[in-house]
């Protein structure tokens, strides 16, 4: 089986994720290649925010992810972790 690489990524949260895990960035060691989903699952788990994790969106790099898409990560990538707003008039 071939070697994976582990790449160290920044998450930084926004809004409800924010509060909820209490922090404004955090570091997680990934896979390099890895599904939406299992990301998601991955920083839903680490930072406690399974009460988020049907309605939050993640951007990489300033750039919207796709459900069910693959993710290729590189040591240092940005990941937001964008939950949904609430407010208006």
């Amino acid at each position: 089986m071939a070697d994976m690489l582990i790449v160290e990524i920044q998450v930084l949260f926004f809004a409800k994720a924010r509060e909820l895990c209490g922090q404004k960035e955090s570091h997680l060691l990934i896979p390099s290649t890895v599904s939406y989903n299992d990301l998601v699952d991955q920083i839903v788990k680490t930072f406690s925010l399974e009460s988020i994790q049907h309605n939050l969106i993640l951007a990489i790099n300033e750039e919207y992810a796709t459900t069910g898409s693959i993710v290729q990560l590189k040591e240092g990538d940005k990941v937001a972790v964008i939950p949904p707003l609430s407010g208006g008039i």
